[in-house]
């Protein structure tokens, strides 16, 4: 049995990589241009993983040499058992998230692909919310912030374009001389549809800096 070393978003980055030699391919490039390619493409794959043993960096070299549709088609098929599972969060934990919401519309967990998420994200459309569930440095927490329809634009979490809304969530600290009612919120366009989202994010290093930035 494999044992799972590639989150969702990194396996996001190795498809984008991978689709992209095998367009080169396709295209008839040159094949010193193909070579280029797939350096770039082997070296930026190995640079989201910062810890990898010598058996999982063999895993992932196998693309290389590669150069037909089906065979890269395989390789990623290849890759699907190695993928990670976003750790299951329940409805009572989620609720525990939010305890100052007593009526939170939670999402139906059980549709859910575990292995194809990076953050879990859903929005109440009753109260123009939107809410996100991570689990940052060996904790679950959560943030909410409103959620403002837009035009397309953007996503600041997965650099997609399409359909995004404005996501401001309210930090938590506060200044030290600040008064009762002080707040700051901090505000980001992200993708309307969280399941887009993490279909396409490559990289998780700007949610954790934006939750940081909220929670602490």
């Amino acid at each position: 049995m494999n044992t799972p070393f590639i989150r969702n978003h990194q396996y996001n980055l190795i498809k984008k990589q991978v689709v992209h030699l095998q367009h080169a391919c396709n295209n008839g490039a040159d094949p010193k241009v193909i070579e280029a390619v797939e350096f770039n493409a082997l070296s930026t794959i190995l640079d989201s993983f910062p810890e990898i043993t010598d058996s999982q960096k063999q895993t992932l070299e196998q693309f290389v040499g590669l150069r037909k549709t089906e065979e890269f088609q395989q390789y990623l098929f290849s890759l699907e058992s190695y993928i990670e599972a976003f750790s299951q969060v329940t409805g009572k934990q989620i609720m525990k998230l939010y305890p100052k919401i007593k009526k939170l519309k939670t999402p139906n967990l059980s549709t859910i692909d575990y292995h194809k998420i990076s953050y879990l994200g859903w929005v109440d459309i009753a109260t123009q919310k939107l809410f996100i569930v991570y689990h940052l440095n060996g904790q679950t927490v959560g943030i909410q912030g409103r959620y403002t329809p837009a035009s397309k634009g953007v996503c600041f979490l997965c650099n997609g374009i399409g359909d995004v809304a404005l996501f401001s969530a309210i930090t938590k600290s506060k200044p030290a001389n600040a008064s009762p009612d002080y707040y700051k919120a901090i505000g980001n366009y992200m993708c309307v549809d969280s399941h887009e989202c993490n279909k396409k994010i490559t990289d998780i290093a700007v949610l954790e800096k934006f939750l940081q930035e909220v929670l602490y």
